[in-house]
């Protein structure tokens, strides 16, 4: 049987190797979008219509980083508002639990020297390190998810009128 402690050493390391594997990746993807293409094309036929994106990927970000779930209003997710505002909420009470907890048990410890206090109050702030991970995550994937929100926007499967079949469209910048 795996003991409290053992238990949240293992959290913490999982999400310390969640954390750096996202920093590399975050800097692996600035690199690449620093490369410039150098290589000349021909020039596309003229069309009668222009494809302009109807929503800015970066200003969802930029909303969603002032106000969280601002993005995804931007980018009409109403439904994921509500789930990104409970998580958060539920997030941050756990936070402020598990503090409260801390300076219950350092308390008595401090009254009674009893070490078995000490550990809970370790315990509980271990946990409470871990909401703050947790805390951070949410508002890191509230961002990343309004951004791609944003740049799917405009993907659309609809039928091709000519031929009654489905069209897939899809555009990629890079």
């Amino acid at each position: 049987m795996m003991s409290w402690n053992v238990y949240l050493n293992s959290l913490k390391l999982l999400t310390r190797h969640i954390v750096k594997t996202a920093l590399v990746l975050l800097l692996l993807s600035g690199s690449i979008f620093a490369q410039e293409d150098k290589i000349e094309s021909k020039p596309e036929p003229l069309s009668d219509s222009i494809f302009v994106m109807q929503k800015s990927p970066w200003g969802a970000v930029l909303r969603s980083a002032i106000i969280p779930g601002w993005g995804q209003f931007y980018t009409k997710s109403y439904w994921k508002i509500p789930v990104i505002w409970g998580v958060g909420v539920w997030l941050i009470y756990e936070w402020n639990q598990s503090n409260k907890n801390i300076k219950y048990y350092k308390e008595i410890y401090y009254s009674t020297n009893n070490s078995n206090y000490l550990g809970l109050s370790s315990d509980y702030q271990d946990q409470r390190d871990l909401f703050s991970i947790y805390i951070g995550l949410t508002y890191l994937l509230n961002l990343v998810d309004a951004y791609v929100d944003a740049q799917l926007f405009d993907f659309s499967i609809s039928p091709d009128i000519s031929t009654k079949s489905l069209m897939f469209n899809m555009r990629m910048n890079f």
